[in-house]
């Protein structure tokens, strides 16, 4: 029996992740450590677990870090944005000599936190840094292709979409504006290149997909994930793009144009006599605007999904596997927060092997994820009018161009 400690585990993503690892009996305690103690009694009551309790933890005070660790096999890290909380809190870990997982989905920072590594060896500590959706899932998909699927792999696209949570708060529009902003990494023609979200080089990436069970022709923009840093270190391609969105689209171009117009910017200006922050009032318009949106769209409902597509050569010829994690009742808490809890699941049973700072391709095997995912993800089954909501979906595409869906 292990107790584990979930940093922010009040939110969309951190709630998920509690309720998923209360559910399972290799944990006799599951401790969330958050900010904002009520709302986690509160969640405490709707879960119903004795498992369940609750500390005070600030991401910025470590010692309230240290007292909420206290007897803690394993934490988990699911405050945001990462950029700016993670490498206090993982350096604290390290410092406690506790091993850890968390969902940082920042590149800039991933890179950071990377070079903590010999750190963390010092200490004993194994840190799986990147476990949620994307990263996480898409990195051990990846894997899965390259390792085991196909004899040479030539690229690695991953592309998402979510949206309709029923929660959403500031640090989810920071995360939105930072990757906007920031040089955003692509690992094109086996060389890391950089291009900028708002320029010809970033703009020319965009396109559309067809996600299944969410929808088709959905606009995705170049994100900022550590994928295309760590696959290529780790598996033999060619190519790693990583694009994404949020539904509905009017919601995402509101953001997409006001940080466009330079409204992410935390710089004061001086409004009838009153220093205001284009970035704080952006983000609660942002936040006032979305309801609106969602009501007019009819987008009521939370959905998400996540591809992995792998192309390259089996017996010479050419090859192509797509994998799709799609729901149209469950959105970024689920997709991000159940693989982060498999991710805990897997480190309390050994699974996760090496020492140090590592991304999910480094140190777990996919057959332990895939083996677990579809057991606890959950993702629906149901059929309404002999259509799937979602699942994990996956695809061949032969070098004919025929389509074969395949069971997992």
């Amino acid at each position: 029996m292990s107790k584990v400690t979930v940093l922010g585990g009040c939110g969309a993503v951190g709630s998920i992740a509690v309720e998923t690892l209360a559910r399972h009996d290799l944990f006799h305690e599951v401790v969330i450590g958050d900010l904002d103690l009520d709302k986690a009694r509160q969640l405490i009551s709707r879960l119903g677990s004795p498992k369940i309790s609750a500390v005070y933890v600030n991401a910025f005070e470590p010692e309230t870090i240290r007292q909420a660790l206290a007897g803690t096999d394993v934490v988990l890290n699911c405050i945001g944005p990462f950029y700016s909380t993670v490498k206090p809190i993982l350096k604290t870990v390290i410092e406690e000599g506790i091993n850890y997982v968390d969902i940082c989905d920042d590149v800039d920072v991933t890179l950071e936190i990377l070079a903590m590594d010999k750190e963390a060896k010092s200490s004993g500590v194994t840190a799986l840094i990147g476990m949620g959706s994307s990263p996480g899932a898409t990195n051990l998909l990846a894997k899965l292709a390259h390792d085991t699927l196909l004899d040479e792999t030539d690229s690695i696209d991953i592309f998402h979409t979510h949206g309709g949570e029923t929660i959403e708060g500031e640090g989810v529009i920071a995360h939105r504006f930072h990757c906007m902003n920031i040089d955003i990494p692509m690992y094109l023609e086996g060389q890391l290149r950089y291009v900028k979200y708002f320029k010809p080089d970033g703009i020319a990436l965009r396109q559309t997909f067809d996600f299944p069970v969410v929808g088709s022709g959905i606009p995705i923009y170049p994100y900022p994930h550590p994928e295309q840093v760590t696959l290529p270190r780790y598996l033999k391609v060619k190519q790693v793009t990583n694009k994404g969105s949020v539904l509905p689209n009017e919601y995402y171009n509101l953001t997409r144009d006001l940080c466009g117009l330079g409204l992410s910017s935390t710089d004061a200006i001086e409004v009838k006599g009153q220093a205001v922050t284009p970035y704080d009032f952006a983000v609660s318009y942002i936040l006032k605007k979305r309801d609106e949106i969602l009501q007019a769209t009819g987008f009521t409902k939370p959905c998400g999904c996540c591809s992995v597509i792998a192309k390259g050569t089996k017996d010479g010829k050419a090859r192509e596997y797509r994998f799709h994690m799609a729901s149209r009742s469950q959105a970024l808490g689920e997709g991000t927060g159940i693989p982060a809890a498999i991710g805990v699941i897997l480190m309390a049973t050994g699974k996760v092997k090496g020492l140090g700072v590592l991304p999910p391709e480094a140190c777990l095997d996919p057959m332990d994820f895939v083996g677990l995912i579809t057991r606890v993800i959950k993702l629906d089954t149901k059929k309404e009018g002999g259509e799937s909501f979602g699942g994990v979906i996956v695809e061949m595409v032969d070098d004919k161009g025929v389509v074969t869906k395949l069971d997992i």
